[in-house]
């Protein structure tokens, strides 16, 4: 588990140079260590494996796999990195396999450095960081095409549905907190009950088994 003390440990994984410059230049904060670079699949999964980064920033476009099939390797080689896509690509499909494949947000190229920063650290802190708008594409995708999923999970209670249905709409744990009237910290810990019923490792997952469930209903 990651020490509120310590650096986070960042590798930034795109086949263009100055992309990978322009992303370290724009992590040169305090409280975050770009640990390390690749430009291709294979040396982003060694790299994983020898650097040990708590967040990986991908990119889905890489010269010698598809970028997904190595967010699938590195999150089976390392189930606790937190994976954040960063990429042109804004199509809702895209953005689901991405989550599917264990994706913990999904941030286009052209964020702002507040945000870019903002999301290492959501991530990291299990939060949802993919644009809400996008992320309503996908659940919309969703629930047209792939609906009527049988999930074996312990039944949700009715506050629970209520604050899944706000990671849905994609609120942040401050964001429930506030609309629930609770604090932060039982926030978290209603969103996090939330994961374990559904079986799944962070809030994006969440949504969209939810409306393959029919959960949201």
């Amino acid at each position: 588990m990651h020490s509120p003390a310590s650096a986070i440990r960042v590798l930034i994984v795109d086949d263009h140079p100055m992309v990978r410059e322009g992303l370290r230049s724009m992590l040169g904060a305090d409280g975050i260590d770009v640990v390390g670079e690749a430009a291709n699949a294979a040396d982003a999964i060694r790299s994983v494996e020898t650097l040990s980064p708590d967040v990986v920033l991908l990119d889905v476009g890489l010269p010698d796999a598809d970028g997904l099939t190595a967010l699938t390797a590195i999150k089976a080689r390392a189930p606790r990195t937190s994976v954040l896509v960063v990429t042109m690509h804004d199509e809702p499909r895209l953005v689901r396999k991405a989550i599917e494949a264990g994706a913990a947000g999904y941030v286009l190229k052209g964020i702002g450095r507040p945000e870019l920063i903002a999301s290492v650290r959501a991530v990291l802190d299990g939060e949802s960081v993919v644009d809400r708008a996008l992320l309503r594409s996908v659940i919309s995708e969703t629930f047209a095409g792939d609906t009527g999923r049988v999930l074996p999970v312990e039944p949700l209670t009715p506050v629970e549905r209520d604050v899944l249905k706000l990671v849905a709409d994609g609120l942040t744990n401050r964001e429930i907190s506030d609309r629930m009237r609770w604090s932060v910290a039982t926030a978290k810990k209603y969103v996090q009950r939330i994961l374990d019923k559904l079986g799944v490792s962070d809030r994006t997952q969440a949504a969209v088994e939810a409306v393959r469930a029919g959960l949201l209903d």
